[in-house]
């Protein structure tokens, strides 16, 4: 009976470990910073050197691989790197890459620019189609053409 129930733990541990190293959903995937600042290593652990330190919260990355509680990410520059997955929501942010983006009324060139935001300036969507999003950078709020900016627009 012995031999059975270490078996059964064994099992448990194992299924355990292989739920906590299967993402949730397939990468690629966006995900935003949750602290106000989170630090980017050039491996999958804290033993691993830091090679950015963000200091802006909700950020848009892009999760490109996984890692057990471990995400490889890259920013809108391009770069890549480890995030522990506590540094990391699903909130969908997005950054703005253009000189500068006019936030509209309404989605269309027609409607009337209420807020222009600056290259670099981040904010949280609340839907994207037909080319625009909506966005909202600390409770201004507008729609930005979907090439103005890099985040989870898809």
């Amino acid at each position: 009976m012995k031999g059975y129930l270490g078996a059964g733990i064994i099992a448990a541990a194992c299924w355990t470990g292989t739920a906590l190293a299967t993402p949730a959903k397939p990468v690629p995937y966006w995900a935003s910073l949750t602290q106000p600042e989170a630090r980017m290593r050039v491996g999958p652990s804290l033993d691993y050197p830091s090679s950015w330190v963000y200091q802006r919260r909700d950020l848009p990355v892009k999760v490109v691989q996984v890692l057990g509680l471990w995400r490889k990410v890259e920013d809108s520059t391009g770069t890549q790197g480890w995030m522990h997955v506590r540094l990391l929501s699903d909130t969908p942010t997005a950054i703005v890459t253009a000189e500068m983006a006019p936030m509209r009324q309404s989605p269309g060139e027609d409607s009337r620019a209420v807020y222009r935001a600056q290259k670099g300036v981040v904010g949280r969507l609340s839907s994207c189609g037909k080319g625009w999003c909506a966005f909202d950078v600390d409770g201004q709020k507008g729609f930005v053409r979907v090439s103005d900016i890099w985040g989870a627009t898809q």
